[in-house]
């Protein structure tokens, strides 16, 4: 898969060929997210970003919307900034709760919970940082159910965090949802592949 960290003009597809491999890419998709995936105790999942899942976002967004030439630049701006830049890991975080009155009552008290997600490596603890495109805690305290985060490594970590079987955790520390998890080698190999 790719290493690169921005989406051109000229990586977007015509509909009509994207339209022609969709059902092929979607599967490839989802075997590459599935090493890319992370949950963190019962209700929240961390989705690791990459090129190719920002590249596969932008082109479903076209296709699904059909805003033609107009839309394509809307998407890069949205999704260009969760491609890693080579020094970090970006994740979108998302609280997965069917229930929609459960799911109100959870987010209503998990508000600054962006602020409490950590990736921790040997000594090195990479807070993350949440993407500055909007608030997604209110002034009452709600949080929103999908936040994007980014985790700014030293090249000390990141020489760790590539080491085969490198233990490595991840984990949220908010009042009212602290949990952690192990990533599992799988996914730290497939992560790994971020930092250039």
């Amino acid at each position: 898969m790719s290493s690169r960290h921005e989406i051109t003009r000229a990586d977007v597809m015509p509909m009509d060929d994207y339209s022609a491999i969709r059902q092929e890419r979607r599967t490839t998709m989802s075997a590459l997210k599935k090493d890319r995936r992370v949950s963190i105790g019962p209700d929240a999942t961390l989705y690791f970003e990459s090129f190719d899942t920002m590249w596969h976002q932008v082109h479903e967004m076209l296709y699904i919307e059909r805003g033609g030439e107009d839309q394509i630049a809307d998407e890069l701006s949205a999704y260009n900034p969760l491609i890693p830049n080579g020094t970090e890991l970006v994740c979108t975080l998302m609280f997965e709760i069917d229930d929609p009155d459960r799911r109100a009552a959870f987010l209503a008290g998990l508000g600054g919970i962006e602020e409490t997600v950590s990736i921790t490596v040997g000594d090195h603890v990479i807070q993350g940082i949440a993407e500055e495109d909007i608030d997604r805690t209110t002034a009452d305290g709600k949080a929103s159910s999908i936040q994007f985060l980014h985790f700014p490594f030293t090249p000390e970590a990141i020489a760790l965090f590539k080491k085969e079987g490198a233990r490595v955790t991840i984990s949220i520390d908010h009042a009212k949802y602290g949990h952690i998890a192990i990533i599992p080698e799988t996914t730290r190999a497939a992560l790994a592949s971020d930092f250039s």
